[in-house]
């Protein structure tokens, strides 16, 4: 790799530059240990079975090792989006008119470019947070996984992944070659921005009325870089008139998924977040435990006030709270949204957090389907239970949601009730005490 590649190292999902980046000691040391653990990813576990058996993965023309790769990923195509800023490993293969493809499942993040060097590969590990790696499409050598240790932490461990080694989707003004104005300002992007602001540097399929991003449009004046035609980019169906897209596996950067990936992203880095705080404090609290000889269980009042911080963020991002409403409904690839909805899980009414809305929000029932995702399930207890409890009183107590409607709230809970083990509609009651 060049070394000036690895200075813009963004991996799978970023359109644009780093934030200041986090002092990574703290995932090197106790009792993370990022760049040393055995990851358990979907990716790791491929990687394992590719030391037995390299026909796993099979070399296929244009796109390499991409279709099996995907294939055995378990990732639709339909999920595809395309990102055309230079913004990311491979930089001096990308541009307008040859964009980098980008598909996801819940958990995965493969990302493709035009006659690249590798395919970047992103997973979501339970304990670590996002691990990345890449496959060299090579056809003539067998594929191999080779997992990255810690350079793309420069970029995937700042405030903008919430400080965890996580993924990040950035917005952009880019130039006609597809180089970003930076100093004209980026922007994160996930549920809760404004549309105006999504997808600079990316490419948008599908409906969105009146209202307007940042996709498909170009800044073409260094003097004045956040002047761009949003009208130009506004609805479009069809990116045949923008570049070749016949290499791809799909013609479209669909709007939906495109949504769906804003949200999905920070999800993942908030329920890092709670991971490692919680482990973080807990392993503390052992250290001085045994230094000032205090009983091996006890939790101080500063580790239950950081795992009860850790459980609000994520409750309040689980929710949806602060969403961007939208004012014009959605309409994107039928394809994209029959695959994202065929995971459902489906209490007895049949409603599921997979169900969208596109109407006035992204979901009909708002609360996140990462709820599912191993990463929450493989929590520590402790914040688990918290999260949990805050969820319950949010929904049914009276830390009442109030962005939501109590009709939401009510059938959030019950679908939850019926779909997820450990969520009860109501708080156990509690344990008499023992007659004296």
């Amino acid at each position: 790799m060049r070394n000036l590649d690895l200075r813009w190292l963004l991996c799978v999902i970023t359109a644009g530059t780093a934030a200041p980046v986090v002092a990574q000691e703290r995932f090197e040391q106790e009792p993370i240990l990022y760049t040393t653990a055995a990851s358990q990813d979907r990716v790791a576990q491929l990687q394992t079975q590719l030391a037995r058996d390299t026909t796993l993965l099979t070399h296929g023309g244009h796109s390499g090792y991409l279709k099996s790769l995907l294939i055995r990923l378990e990732i639709d195509a339909a999920s595809q989006v395309l990102v055309f800023s230079q913004t990311s490993l491979q930089l001096r293969q990308i541009s307008p008119h040859r964009p980098r493809a980008i598909y996801y499942n819940d958990d995965a993040y493969v990302g493709w470019v035009q006659h690249g060097d590798v395919i970047e590969i992103a997973a979501v590990d339970p304990q670590l947070g996002t691990v990345f790696y890449t496959l060299r499409q090579a056809p003539d050598k067998p594929p191999r996984l080779v997992r990255d240790r810690g350079q793309c932490l420069s970029c995937h461990a700042s405030a903008r992944t919430q400080s965890v080694p996580g993924l990040l989707m950035r917005s952009v003004y880019c130039d006609a070659s597809g180089r970003p104005w930076f100093g004209a300002g980026t922007y994160t992007t996930d549920h809760t921005s404004d549309f105006r602001k999504r997808w600079g540097g990316w490419y948008v399929t599908g409906q969105h009325g009146t209202m307007r991003h940042m996709g498909n449009a170009l800044s073409l004046d260094r003097e004045a870089p956040t002047q761009i035609d949003r009208e130009q980019g506004a609805n479009l169906t069809d990116l045949e008139t923008r570049f070749p897209v016949e290499p791809y596996l799909r013609k479209t950067s669909d709007i939906v998924s495109l949504m769906v990936l804003a949200h999905q992203t920070q999800m993942h880095n908030r329920i890092t977040l709670a991971n490692h705080e919680t482990r973080q404090a807990l392993h503390y609290d052992t250290v001085m435990n045994k230094a000032l000889e205090r009983p091996a269980d006890f939790i101080s009042a500063t580790t239950r006030r950081r795992i009860q911080s850790a459980a609000q963020q994520l409750v309040r991002y689980l929710l949806f709270t602060d969403e961007f409403p939208l004012s014009a409904p959605l309409k994107g690839e039928a394809a994209f949204q029959r695959q994202f909805t065929a995971r459902a899980l489906r209490d007895r009414q049949g409603r599921s957090l997979r169900d969208l809305d596109l109407k006035t929000r992204l979901f009909k029932y708002p609360c996140s389907y990462l709820i599912y995702s191993k990463s929450f399930r493989d929590l520590p207890p402790a914040v688990k239970t918290e999260v949990l409890n805050q969820l319950r009183e949010a929904l049914l107590g009276e830390a009442v949601a109030a962005h939501l409607p109590p009709d939401q709230r009510q059938a959030i809970a019950s679908i939850l009730s019926e779909t997820l083990p450990g969520f009860r509609p109501r708080r156990a009651a509690a344990a008499s005490p023992p007659d004296r």
